[in-house]
């Protein structure tokens, strides 16, 4: 799989934060001598904003990187990192900062996602994204409806790729249980996540009501991994105030933890296709 942009990005800020670092200088005088502010390069260390040619040249001249490999293997980076992805072309009704989960996204070899209240955009049907849009943007015209639906439905494409990644999807039993866009709407929707849990890279789970408290009571989460071992997992939460990023190791791998409890709590892949089944039947 060719690597994007938004991982490039990351390797890139991942590297120029471990030369800072190894050179005992603070993020603060780093942007004063760029004349940035430290959120803008702490933006372009965690991978969330490109790297301009010349404030990489003067950021290799301040941590002393003078091999010309090196140097070229940054300097390759930062422009690739400025490469725009496939859904650069909905940047006009992409919520902010949510192009950088579909970047990661589109380059993962892994997700593990739980949700409580709707379907996860990798597996609504058209008519269900739909019902789902139109309620949460109740002020956008219909032509930005249209346009946030097909941006739904593109991103489901990394599915059917060669190489797709393995999804593991945990849904509340509330998700089942919640009529959306109607019992037509919401019966095609139930039918399409049975069809789809037979799928060789799809796993997925119901957790039970009768589960009662469990570790994710906070709220829904993905978790998403790469195909390389040197890029970190990612950890994304959305939230009101907008997307939520989390990639420190401990902040990881307490989401993890979080999640292989829901799984042990979750009833059995066949046994939740089952209650799919059942619930769609039962819609009149």
């Amino acid at each position: 799989m060719a690597i994007g942009p938004t991982v490039r990005r990351r390797r890139l800020g991942s590297e120029l934060r471990r030369l800072r670092e190894a050179r005992a200088i603070k993020l603060e005088e780093v942007a004063e001598q760029l004349g940035l502010a430290a959120s803008t390069l702490s933006r372009i260390e965690t991978g969330k904003a490109p790297t301009k040619t010349a404030y990489l040249t003067a950021l290799l001249e301040m941590y002393g990187v003078t091999d010309a490999g090196q140097r070229q293997i940054l300097i390759d980076m930062a422009r690739e990192g400025h490469r725009k992805g496939w859904w650069a072309v909905y940047d006009d009704v992409l919520p902010t900062g949510f192009g950088i989960y579909v970047g990661l996204e589109a380059e993962a070899a892994g997700l593990r996602i739980y949700e409580t209240q709707v379907v996860n955009g990798l597996l609504q049907t058209a008519e269900y994204a739909r019902a789902v849009l139109q309620e949460v943007h109740k002020k956008d015209t219909p032509e930005q409806l249209k346009r946030l639906s097909e941006l739904r439905l593109k991103r489901q494409e990394v599915l059917d790729r060669v190489d797709p990644p393995d999804l593991w999807l945990i849904l509340d039993e509330s998700v089942i249980r919640r009529p959306i866009g109607g019992p037509e709407v919401t019966r095609g929707q139930l039918n399409h996540l049975v069809e789809a849990s037979q799928w060789p890279n799809v796993t997925l789970q119901v957790l039970p009501f009768s589960s009662g408290a469990h570790p994710a009571l906070m709220g829904p989460f993905s978790i998403i991994e790469f195909p390389e071992r040197g890029d970190p997992d990612v950890v994304y939460f959305d939230s009101w105030g907008g997307p939520i990023y989390l990639e420190k190791d401990r902040d990881v791998r307490a989401c993890a933890e979080a999640f292989d409890r829901l799984r042990a709590a979750a009833m059995s892949p066949g046994d939740s296709a089952d209650l799919a089944s059942r619930v769609a039947r039962e819609l009149t």
